[in-house]
């Protein structure tokens, strides 16, 4: 079994959202159908990046990291592309 950090973006606001799962198609399609509280108000998503892992804590090591001020910009560096072709 493994263990995803993934990144969505707002379709809606472009703002992203950093979370952990073992089932990414299952939770991507809770986050548009708007059945997780924090992300409701902003559907439908779009997933942008996600990372895999064995271990359920390596993954959510890697999720704090991603929403520390460090992380947040070590995402926006390494999707710069991603980001520059949306504006």
């Amino acid at each position: 079994m493994f263990f995803y950090v993934y990144i969505l973006q707002s379709i809606k606001d472009g703002k992203l959202y950093i979370g952990c799962s073992n089932d990414l198609r299952r939770r991507l399609k809770e986050h548009n159908e708007g059945l997780s509280i924090s992300t409701k108000s902003r559907t439908p998503f779009e997933l942008i990046y996600y990372e895999a892992y064995r271990n359920r804590k390596d993954a959510e090591k890697r999720e704090r990291f991603f929403k520390t001020g460090w992380g947040r910009g070590y995402v926006k560096k390494l999707l710069e592309y991603e980001f520059s072709a949306k504006i």
